[in-house]
């Protein structure tokens, strides 16, 4: 059916889960919009994570939000620059649920009840089966519980092997809609982004298994890893970088105890190139969100490396990686799913990285105090790196930690946080 047909099957007050990243499709989500500023639906609301330009432009308009309520549950760009325009006029941030990634798919049908899942997705393979894609995450639970599944079919999406079908029985409506998926460009890399790159990869030994985020750090570590071998991958995100290191035979998954010979993770982003690269390949599987990121699967590899990004580490190391200048910036994530399970790893690593400073180098991202949220506990904080070097915190005091993240942080913020560090009369 159209897509103007399909939206119409949606109630006032759904709660409809909007797929992840490039899997958010845009001929449905332009016609839920028009038909939200038509005046033919209410009291919607939208649960999704990592919005991009797609809904954006759609769905989550300002002038729309009475009828389709954007609730997040990890912030992009679309939300941050929803955020300062709502500031300017005295209107209301996007909501947002903190939640861990490896939680979501049973929050929202547990605990949100989703009524309504839109997603793209490949051609039925010759069993009448779509396969998410690049978006297995949560889009695979909410389709099974779900009272109604609207899935725009995509050739440019890639099939992916794994588990990450959805089975034509489960599907209300099929909108077909062929747009290339979005790209999304290499980060630029700096000078601290290749020398955090080169520490990190120093790290990772020969057979290790790899988690990595997004952005110009974790590209810089993927780039430093062209001298290793025999490494393999088990991440929530998989990247271009990651594809990269497949290609030239570095990851070969060989060492893996869990799905040996595969790369598995349960979201994709990148370019066309990439999105090529994992169409039909048997060396990719894509799983849902609550197995990948299980901590006890994640555990099950030896040698397991997870690298995450954080805003601010303070004196004790723990890591605000979610929110900015008083206003939330992106979420938790998988951030603390990686860290325990890679910490729960036989010979595994945990691996914090940040920038030594921001704003131009005048804010220190070694900070006495955390201005935000507790991303990451201090109780589970291994190592962190900035451009200055690698601070191990396992088995340290909390003066010691101190002094080793003083060691890494910017040296022109070195004695302040030396003076405050000694300042403090208890570990609070």
């Amino acid at each position: 059916m159209t897509a103007e047909q399909a939206v119409a099957l949606i109630p006032d007050g759904a709660r409809i889960c909007m797929a992840l990243g490039v899997a958010q499709p845009p001929a449905i989500l332009a016609a839920l919009a028009a038909r939200a500023a038509a005046g033919e639906i209410e009291g919607a609301s939208l649960y999704y994570l990592l919005s991009t330009s797609v809904a954006g432009h759609t769905v989550l308009r300002r002038d729309l939000r009475h009828r389709l309520r954007p609730i997040s549950l990890f912030h992009s760009a679309v939300e941050r620059a929803i955020d300062v325009e709502a500031a300017a006029i005295g209107d209301r941030d996007v909501d947002l649920i903190p939640v861990a990634f490896s939680r979501v798919p049973r929050m929202l049908r547990d605990e949100v009840g989703v009524d309504t899942l839109v997603t793209q997705v490949a051609p039925p393979d010759e069993n009448g089966d779509f396969s998410l894609g690049t978006n297995v995450d949560y889009a695979h639970g909410a389709a099974r519980s779900c009272a109604r599944v609207i899935v725009e079919v995509n050739r440019h999406m890639p099939r992916t092997g794994g588990n990450g079908t959805i089975p034509l029985s489960a599907v209300t409506a099929i909108v077909e809609h062929d747009r290339p998926l979005p790209e999304i460009p290499s980060a630029a890399r700096r000078p601290e982004d290749e020398a955090i790159g080169a520490i990190i990869a120093g790290l990772i030994d020969d057979g290790a298994c790899l988690q990595m985020g997004i952005g110009a750090v974790p590209e810089a570590v993927c780039a430093a890893l062209h001298a290793h071998r025999h490494l393999g991958i088990h991440s929530e995100l998989m990247t271009p970088g990651l594809a990269a290191l497949m290609q030239a035979g570095i990851v070969d998954n060989s060492r893996k105890v869990n799905h040996p010979g595969q790369t598995i993770f349960t979201f994709a982003m990148g370019d066309r190139q990439f999105y090529e690269f994992l169409d039909g390949n048997p060396d990719v599987a894509a799983h849902p969100v609550d197995y990948v990121n299980d901590v006890a699967v994640i555990a099950r590899n030896p040698n397991m490396v997870s690298v995450n990004a954080t805003l601010e580490v303070d004196l004790h190391g723990a890591c605000n990686s979610e929110g900015m200048n008083g206003r939330q910036y992106s979420a938790a994530g998988g951030q603390l799913d990686f860290v325990r399970g890679a910490s729960a790893s036989v010979g595994g690593k945990s691996i914090i990285a940040c920038h030594a400073t921001a704003a131009r180098g005048t804010v220190s991202r070694i900070v006495p105090r955390l201005s935000g949220p507790v991303t990451t506990p201090r109780n589970d904080v291994h190592i962190v790196v900035t451009e200055f070097g690698a601070a191990d915190l396992r088995g340290k005091s909390l003066t010691q930690r101190g002094e080793a993240l003083i060691a890494i942080a910017h040296p022109r913020f070195r004695d302040e946080l030396t003076a405050q560090l000694y300042a403090r009369r208890s570990g609070l």
